[in-house]
């Protein structure tokens, strides 16, 4: 009887091991590459996007491949918004391209595709080698049409173009406009080996870089993205910056407030494992504003609406890690009642066990002797966002050991 169990548990294990090594490897995903969050833009008198133009926008890719696709976005949109061609290439200076690096997107198999309001849609998948880091052109042809709101992330710190008529083929833009934002772009996915995903850092203006150098990709996104990319247990992992100047946890204004948009802005991208949340210094500076304060919020409410964001990421398997929130005395919507109520929600993001971990931005830029304000080296000058040597500082403060867990 001995035996005979002896030889089913070796028969059992031998199957096993046929198993794993029989075993397919895991296929490639896709990944978010690069990400903005839209909002809505009034577009009264096309006085920002006429009809026959084409849009270039310029993006900074993270993880590079073979096979890319596009998203494009309509969701703010009153009509439905028709793009009749859209190119991609390598970006070879300012609005030029390189024509042999240069791949036509289709949707369902055709050139030109019409967005409901209120919709986005997926390119199929592109073939176009790409390096990682690369500064890649996604040309809009946008035909003659109504459009009284245009989706478009509002400030790019990227330099992107608009001309008339259909120049998405064309080597070099002639005479175009330059705009400092990105419209209808929303996202770029990779087909990525497995074991890759995407980091979404959420926030308002310090994530979008605000102040930081125009196309330099100064933001601490960036930083980290070049950091992530340098170290082999984390080379395969992206990062989206879907951080909105102005925004708010609580309350719509630059945009839907992080808790309206978070579906659409975290969960919705492609391979998310991990979040950083940097929000809530605008709901802050706006209640406490010993001037104008309206739609006033505690530090309670702000910490009832971190949690929400922590347990719907959760739920989706993500992993959240809250960021604490920079100095801004100085900024002029501080006060004392609101330093108050930084200082609180930054005492929950160190010590609370809804997240999976933190960041502390704070201390990673405040100046030793007062630690209320920005180190001198680190404040871009209006005591509230920091300049590029600050940015650098926050990505560099940042524990890569939080993506290997």
């Amino acid at each position: 009887m001995i035996a005979l169990l002896r030889c089913s548990v070796l028969a059992a294990l031998s199957l096993s091991s046929a198993a794993a090594i029989a075993a397919p490897p895991a296929a490639p995903a896709w990944v978010g590459t690069w990400g903005a969050a839209p909002l809505a833009a009034p577009n009264p008198s096309s006085k920002m996007l006429a009809g026959d133009s084409t849009v270039r926008d310029i993006v900074h890719l993270s993880l590079g491949g073979s096979t890319f696709r596009v998203t494009l976005s309509n969701e703010f949109g009153t009509e439905s918004l028709t793009v009749g061609a859209t190119q991609v290439a390598l970006v070879t200076g300012k609005d030029a391209v390189s024509t042999t690096t240069t791949a036509a997107a289709t949707f369902g198999g055709r050139a030109s595709v019409t967005i409901p309001p209120g919709a986005l849609v997926v390119s199929d998948p592109i073939a176009l080698s790409l390096p990682a880091f690369a500064d890649v052109a996604v040309s809009l042809y946008v035909p003659d049409q109504p459009i009284s709101v245009l989706s478009s992330h509002a400030l790019g710190v990227s330099t992107n173009y608009i001309v008339p008529g259909n120049q998405v083929g064309a080597a070099s833009l002639n005479s175009p406009r330059e705009v400092y934002s990105w419209p209808i772009l929303k996202g770029v996915d990779v087909l990525a080996p497995a074991g890759s995903a995407a980091v979404v850092t959420l926030g308002d203006s310090i994530t979008d870089g605000a102040l930081s150098t125009r196309d330099a990709n100064a933001r601490w996104p960036d930083v980290l993205a070049r950091r992530l990319a340098a170290n082999p247990k984390t080379s395969r992992l992206a990062v989206l910056n879907e951080g909105i100047s102005g925004n708010r946890v609580l309350h719509d204004n630059a945009g839907p407030s992080a808790l309206a948009r978070f579906d659409r802005d975290v969960l919705a991208q492609a391979g998310v494992k991990y979040l950083i949340i940097l929000e809530s210094i605008n709901d802050i500076g706006h209640a406490a504003d010993p001037v104008k304060p309206y739609d006033i919020v505690s530090a309670d409410d702000l910490i009832v609406g971190l949690t929400q964001l922590a347990l719907r990421a959760h739920t989706h398997g993500i992993k959240v890690y809250g960021a604490t929130l920079t100095p801004y005395v100085g900024a002029k919507y501080q006060s004392a009642a609101g330093e108050t109520m930084r200082q609180a929600v930054n005492t929950w993001i160190r010590t609370t066990k809804v997240l999976d971990g933190f960041i502390d931005f704070d201390k990673a830029t405040q100046d030793p002797a007062n630690p209320a304000v920005f180190a001198p080296a680190y404040d871009s000058g209006d005591h509230l966002h920091p300049k590029d040597a600050g940015y650098t500082a926050m990505g560099d403060s940042i524990d890569l050991n939080l993506f290997t867990r």
